[in-house]
């Protein structure tokens, strides 16, 4: 495949050819463009712990912020962009900065003092601990 140069000048000058042009690009490019702003999770529950994984590639660790208020987890992350020294003459220019929230109740079963978060490979997992119950010995009450 090869690249051609796209001249900007001559594309605002024919005006018909800058509606077909979009017209071809867009709908096929952008047809799903809103669907994945938010990013999957999986959530696994285990014996001692709750396991969330979110799928946020492209991010930094610094990028995200974890904030845990009563039974609710929330989730932010932003990427700014990045400010470059050169003006590059895009003929289109669709990377953006990436912004997303989530938020998930927990149940009353978690214990808050036990949550970690590790990013690895563009996957953000939060493992959250469960409180240990401490079951009462079993005992027989005999009717008097």
């Amino acid at each position: 495949m090869t690249l051609v140069n796209f001249n900007n000048r001559t594309r605002n000058t024919a005006p018909y050819f800058n509606n077909v042009f979009d017209s071809l690009f867009s709908d096929a490019l952008n047809k799903n463009y809103t669907i994945n702003k938010v990013p999957g999770v999986n959530i696994m529950e285990s014996k001692e712990a709750y396991t969330i994984e979110l799928a946020a590639p492209g991010l930094e660790k610094e990028d995200f912020q974890i904030n845990l208020k009563k039974e609710n987890l929330s989730i932010w992350a932003e990427k700014k962009a990045a400010d470059t020294a050169e003006l590059k003459n895009y003929s289109r220019k669709e990377f953006d900065y990436l912004s997303f929230a989530r938020s998930f109740v927990l149940p009353e079963s978690v214990d808050a003092e036990k949550i970690a978060a590790e990013y690895v490979n563009g996957i953000l997992t939060i493992t959250i601990g469960k409180k240990v119950d401490v079951q009462p010995e079993s005992k027989e009450i005999k009717v008097s």
